[in-house]
């Protein structure tokens, strides 16, 4: 994807990102301005798959509701859960005409619903996978499929304006701590893959509206807080080209024992 032109300003490109929606996780804003590369496992795809054959689903943390609504089917009974109320308004007017639930739910607090009321349980990116009660709600024989962020998800980022982070906060998001989490919990992995990907920002727009929409990288992230540094980072992307980051991703799927 080409960059953005080298005539547009750094006060313009900053404006353009602070005017745009943060709302759900639709990121075409990015397009020619930002690239990820996506992970090998095709997330949506798999699971989409699951759903088909689903007889009750629960899509935890949903956003907007734009990747369960990628599904081409979807079960009878499918309910997405989700904290942030833009996004709740959002996934309601995208799922409702599937006949999906959207039921506002903070992602900290206990799950609103009985015990083993669901064979599927997905996710894409939650804050935190709460493995005590995504096993509660799982029918015995059920499964948890999700794509989560890693260790290290685009801290070339993070560093650049926070500066080094302590190690407890870099590897939160490990994989074997979340195998250890899911089997605590009583679940068996079935499946654990990680990747790295590559991440290139092509102006500062784009990392501004990053910072915006993905709000737990730098946490209470202003443009006037860090203007010195997005200035810098602008004539450094004028100078040399692409900022590059790298995300990190990996995909688990866990079972409930039968009874």
């Amino acid at each position: 994807m080409s960059r953005s032109q080298p005539s547009r300003t750094f006060e313009e490109l900053v404006a353009e990102a602070e005017a745009a929606p943060t709302e759900g996780w639709d990121f075409s804003w990015f397009e020619g301005r930002a690239t990820e590369a996506r992970p090998s496992w095709g997330y949506a795809r798999a699971m989409g798959e699951r759903l088909a054959k689903a007889q009750a689903a629960l899509d935890l943390q949903t956003g907007g509701g734009e990747v369960l609504a990628s599904a081409r089917e979807l079960p009878r009974l499918t309910v997405a859960t989700e904290g942030w109320p833009p996004n709740v308004a959002k996934a309601t007017a995208l799922l409702h005409p599937r006949g999906a639930v959207v039921v506002a739910s903070p992602e900290d607090a206990p799950l609103p619903f009985g015990d083993a009321a669901f064979d599927l349980v997905v996710s894409r990116h939650p804050v935190q996978a709460h493995w005590t009660e995504i096993a509660r709600v799982l029918r015995p024989g059920g499964t948890y499929f999700a794509q989560h962020v890693g260790p290290n998800s685009a801290y070339e980022v993070v560093e650049y304006f926070l500066g080094p982070q302590p190690d407890a906060r870099r590897n939160a998001r490990h994989p074997d701590l979340e195998r250890a989490g899911a089997e605590a919990a009583g679940l068996e992995i079935v499946d654990l893959r990680a990747e790295r990907l590559r991440m290139e920002f092509h102006d500062i727009g784009a990392v501004v509206h990053f910072l915006r929409k993905v709000v737990w990288m730098v946490p209470g992230f202003t443009v006037d807080q860090y203007r010195t540094q997005l200035l810098g980072l602008h004539e450094q992307i004028e100078e040399l080209g692409p900022f590059v980051a790298h995300s990190t991703r990996h995909l688990i799927e866990a079972r409930k024992p039968d009874a």
